[in-house]
């Protein structure tokens, strides 16, 4: 009999068998487990037939326990204990004592958009949580939130699929920038003063900006091959560039304006039409309940949603086939 299979154990029997073991009396035992002794009894039977024991004798009014059962006394009392642990309410997530640590996939762009004022946040909300930036490839992204590599990622990513959870901010456009004492500048933003410039092409790439390729291929339509300057797979970088050369540079608007301060660039709009894109948070399903993840969620809504058309709470189903 005791060679029988562990599925044939039942939590409730083996709970009632741990309150048996302990109060050494039936009567107890079913006044503490709101039952009868009856039921208890069946119970006991069956726990006897499956561990080829008598687990406990009645001596008078009392009852002993067999050498199994007090061997197994501990040991059951563990694995209740761990039950009820697996049985309980998942934890609230306190932003204020959390150590944990949360990764974000982002491009360069988002490592100047998103986290300094996610560090702000976490500052305020949770002195304790510590953010880590991962290396992005757009062509593996989807696996990094699948497997935990990362937590999130922030940015434009058309052709996400495979499962993912994702959550709209919102839409950017395109700014060009040039240093502010260009000599061309008024030129500059005349449709044929655009194409005749010297410009700072950001090439779509594996690595970010797959959302770019649309705008990247409008642009070389219109601009000759001999007037481009250079070729570089960094928003950021052709910024720079553009900041000390006579280089046009066309980035995203947010980028402009994070960098046009700092680096002394003007900013128009191009005059060669450019699609806008979608900037969304996105996440494996397997993190969508999780309250830690929930918290970090809304704080990236809360930063940088610019228009709410998702209902509060709108975290969307998974998307297939985009």
């Amino acid at each position: 009999m005791a060679s029988r299979d562990v599925s044939d154990l039942r939590l409730h029997d083996l709970r009632t068998l741990s309150v048996v073991l302990r109060e050494r009396n039936l009567t107890r035992a079913a006044e503490l487990l709101d039952t009868t002794q009856p039921s208890i009894s069946k119970i006991l039977k069956r726990l006897r037939d499956r561990f080829g024991d008598p687990l406990v004798i009645r001596n008078g009014r009392a009852m002993q326990l067999t050498p199994r059962a007090a061997e197994m006394t501990e040991q059951l009392r563990s694995l209740l204990v761990a039950s009820d642990g697996l049985c309980a309410a998942t934890p609230a997530f306190d932003p204020r004592t959390s150590e944990r640590a949360f990764r974000l996939l982002v491009t360069d762009v988002g490592t100047i958009v998103f986290l300094p004022a996610l560090l702000s946040r976490v500052a305020r909300d949770g002195g304790r949580i510590t953010l880590r930036a991962v290396p992005l490839d757009s062509r593996h992204f989807e696996a990094k939130l699948e497997s935990g590599e990362a937590d999130l990622a922030l940015g434009a990513f058309p052709g996400a699929q495979r499962g993912l959870r994702r959550q709209r901010l919102y839409f950017s456009n395109y700014l060009s920038v040039v240093r502010r004492d260009h000599p061309k500048l008024a030129k500059l933003r005349t449709p044929a003063g655009f194409r005749s410039a010297h410009h700072i092409i950001v090439m779509a790439s594996d690595v970010g900006h797959a959302a770019h390729h649309v705008a990247q291929h409008a642009l070389e339509a219109e601009i000759p091959p001999e007037r481009v300057l250079l070729r570089l797979s960094s928003f950021i970088a052709a910024a720079i560039v553009a900041s000390r050369t006579d280089g046009v540079a066309t980035v995203p608007e947010n980028v402009a304006m994070h960098l046009a301060e700092q680096l002394g660039l003007a900013t128009f709009k191009p005059s060669i039409p450019l699609p806008p894109f979608e900037i969304a948070q996105y996440w494996h399903e397997r993190c969508h309940r999780d309250p830690g993840h929930r918290w970090l969620r809304a704080a990236s809504f809360d930063l940088f949603a610019k228009s709410r058309p998702i209902p509060p709470g709108g975290d969307r189903p998974p998307r297939r086939g985009r």
